[in-house]
């Protein structure tokens, strides 16, 4: 089983977590920009940050035999805040690099004005930059969260197939899917899907411009949830070409809109900035 997890934070996770998912099968990851958990102070926290998704992390994740894109953005969460808002006009500078495939996660939070604007803003950058965008649909009040998302994506440049809607759930799926939107579901414990769900909504829904990750971060979260999500649809009664679907080709074609996937990466044979990860072999 070949597995693209296309949302998932491993700036969050450990290195014994990159050997557990090679060993399940994962192969290549998305790891969009988030709210790393206390408020930033300034623009400058977030370009360290660019820069380490850059370089670091894929070179970490090439350790283990994975290859590492990423997605760049402010966060909803952080637009509410005046003092990380500028980074927004420092964006167009990393939206240029190889390993960028997506504009996210953008979106909404508590749905706020300024979030619109941010959202608004975003949308139009990957437009400018023919990259598609992926969105944080809002944990509360989730319904009229997505149909506000799908109205903003609606009114931008941005065409809604080129947008994937993620974390959405029962509530929220059918509309997501009449907007033209690719779905996205994370299975995450307690607050979002469980693999159980998962696989209901798949027999609902198809498997058509779905793509399930794991969204796992710095929370009680589990990188090895799109395997189980995997092999539950097997014991479903889902057939392995589904299965290769929803988990490797829908990931692969969603991103690889922005024309700069690369799954065929090797190893790094050089440290990176004098750090090779393998102790003692420096």
């Amino acid at each position: 089983m070949r597995i693209f997890d296309p949302h998932i934070h491993m700036t969050s996770r450990t290195t014994d977590d990159y050997e557990a998912m090679r060993a399940a099968g994962v192969r290549a990851v998305v790891e969009p920009s988030f709210w790393l958990g206390q408020p930033r102070t300034s623009p400058a926290s977030f370009l360290d940050y660019f820069d380490s998704l850059l370089g670091w992390e894929p070179h970490r994740a090439a350790q283990y035999g994975i290859t590492h894109h990423c997605a760049i953005a402010l966060n909803p969460k952080e637009a509410n805040d005046p003092r990380c808002v500028p980074v927004i006009d420092e964006l167009s500078h990393y939206l240029v690099k190889d390993h960028v495939v997506a504009v996210g996660e953008i979106g909404y939070d508590s749905q706020t004005p300024a979030e619109d604007t941010a959202f608004a803003a975003q949308l139009q950058l990957a437009h400018d930059h023919g990259l598609p965008a992926l969105v944080h649909t809002p944990h509360r009040d989730k319904l009229n969260g997505l149909r506000r998302t799908i109205d903003v994506v609606r009114e931008s440049a941005l065409p809604p197939e080129r947008v994937l809607l993620d974390h959405l759930n029962e509530t929220t799926a059918k509309e997501a899917k009449d907007s033209g939107a690719w779905l996205g579901f994370s299975v995450y414990p307690d607050t979002k899907m469980d693999v159980d769900r998962m696989v209901a909504a798949l027999k609902d829904f198809g498997t058509e411009r779905v793509v399930v990750n794991s969204a796992a971060d710095w929370g009680r979260s589990d990188p090895l949830t799109t395997r189980k999500v995997g092999d539950a649809m097997l014991r479903a009664g889902f057939g392995e070409d589904e299965v290769d679907q929803v988990l490797w080709r829908n990931p692969v074609a969603f991103y690889g809109m922005s024309g700069r996937l690369g799954l065929d990466r090797g190893r790094p044979d050089t440290p990176y900035e004098g750090n090779s990860i393998l102790r003692g072999e420096e």
